[in-house]
């Protein structure tokens, strides 16, 4: 039976001071970013913790109470994403370093498309190799046609497509199957970077056609610093691991190495297995909610937060594809005309105790597209960094939903929004140009932390 929605977060009632000094509910609008452990991923973590010892070449009792519930939680990862039997269950740190792992297993020179839409995580890796870029589009109709005409004319042929399960931008959900109908038709593998995808959708990879996968556990609601890559058990052993070490091999003699089959491969060092387990209890709780539940909770919220983004005078929201059939995960990115996105996020915390996200996030192209930053001012930021400087770099504000999102929180941010747009902030912020945010002139915001003069 599915659990009642809004699950159970950890600090999920904490309360935080405002520049007015009163004491403030937090609203966490951050899922994106990081989410917070789900009581059932703290209670499993807790439980673990007086078992926990090395695993796989200990002996003793805690060892092997270790390495049980570490292959558990390996298991339950590849159920929650409906992982084929040969496929390979890689414990890495994050999404980000799935995806290194993965670019370091393929040939020199592999030819991997790829779009401008990405996060740098499945962008930057591909770059090592023969990496070519679809173009911007204003529709899934016109990504799968483009996509087609680049996977038909590419000589030699593309080896992997690597997008993105949905946006962390902008929200939009890619049309996964569709992708990987057409990659595979001819004769290309697909990644997906379900970073945004997996806490938001149930992901089944066989019924998708998704060969390799990658996620995070900090945005599945198990931030202990574990994530995992998924994939053919096979092609994760052609090459050497990305990380070479301890427990990564089978045997090193002083001129050769015969490396571990995947997944201890790609595993090298003491493994994260704290991590591992509360990733684990994560995909175990979401299972029993149910992620079908998990949609349709999110995206009443959604609907909410659009409409309500929508009254508020002079905002724009940030879209790649127009039209309210769209498919999306829960969240908007927005700018406000007469307030910087660093500034607006910090009225929002310092007066209204609302945790957002501000800047690029991660996705260069895609976000100075949407702001329609000229080829001219790119140029003059680029000479800035290059020459040491810090400059102010564009950026929007991000809101983003999850679990422990309510009617009430959206409504927060709305009011504080429309009230922002049209009486300003209660007090004067200045910029920290170091940093490149804004505080409230004269207020400490966290004791022993130094504000800006």
């Amino acid at each position: 039976m599915a659990a009642t929605l809004p699950a159970p977060l950890v600090g999920s009632d904490t309360e935080v001071p405002c520049a007015d000094g009163r004491l403030r509910r937090y609203v966490n609008l951050d899922y994106a970013a990081s989410a917070p452990p789900l009581v059932a991923v703290w209670e499993a973590v807790e439980a673990f913790l007086p078992w926990y010892s090395s695993v796989h070449r200990g002996s003793g009792y805690k060892s092997q109470i270790s390495t049980a519930a570490y292959e558990a939680a390996r298991a339950d990862v590849g159920r929650f994403v409906a992982a084929r039997r040969d496929d390979a269950v890689v414990f890495v740190r994050n999404t980000t370093e799935a995806l290194n792992v993965l670019a370091a297993s393929l040939p020199p020179g592999t030819a991997v498309l790829t779009s401008p839409v990405e996060h740098h995580a499945n962008m930057l890796p591909w770059r090592r190799h023969a990496v070519r870029v679809l173009p911007f589009t204003d529709s899934a109709d016109a990504l799968c046609a483009e996509a087609e005409r680049m996977l038909r004319a590419a000589r030699p042929r593309i080896e992997l497509l690597a997008i993105t399960g949905a946006s962390n931008v902008t929200g939009e959900v890619w049309p996964v199957a569709r992708l990987a109908t057409l990659a595979h038709r001819h004769g290309a593998r697909v990644c997906v970077d379900a970073a945004q995808l997996a806490p938001h959708r149930p992901i089944d990879m066989e019924r998708l056609g998704i060969d390799f996968l990658a996620l995070s556990g900090h945005k599945l609601y198990a931030p202990f610093g574990a994530g995992a890559l998924i994939g053919p058990r096979a092609a994760l052993e052609s090459r050497g691991p990305l990380l070479e070490g301890g427990g990564a091999v089978k045997l090193v003699t002083l001129d050769e190495v015969i490396w571990a089959e995947a997944p201890e491969r790609h595993e090298a060092g003491s493994p994260n297995v704290v991590g591992a387990i509360a990733l684990g209890a994560a995909c175990r709780a979401l299972t029993e909610i149910g992620m079908d539940a998990v949609a349709a909770h999110e995206q009443r919220l959604a609907v909410r937060l659009w409409r309500g983004l929508a009254t508020v005078p002079g905002l724009r929201v940030l879209r790649l594809w127009p039209g309210g059939d769209v498919d999306r995960v829960g969240l908007a990115a927005f700018e406000l005309p007469g307030y910087r996105h660093p500034l607006l996020s910090a009225i929002l915390s310092a007066e209204h105790a609302i945790g957002v996200r501000h800047g690029c996030f991660c996705a260069h192209p895609l976000i100075t597209r949407l702001l329609g930053v000229p080829a001219s001012e790119l140029a003059r930021l680029r000479v800035e960094l290059h020459a040491g400087r810090q400059p102010p770099l564009p950026g929007a504000v991000r809101a983003s939903l999850g679990l422990g999102s309510t009617e009430a929180d959206v409504d927060r941010l709305v009011h504080a929004l429309v009230s922002i747009a049209r009486r300003g902030p209660r007090r004067r912020f200045v910029r920290d140009g170091q940093r490149d945010e804004y505080v409230v002139d004269g207020w400490d915001t966290v004791p022993g932390m130094e504000t800006a003069a």
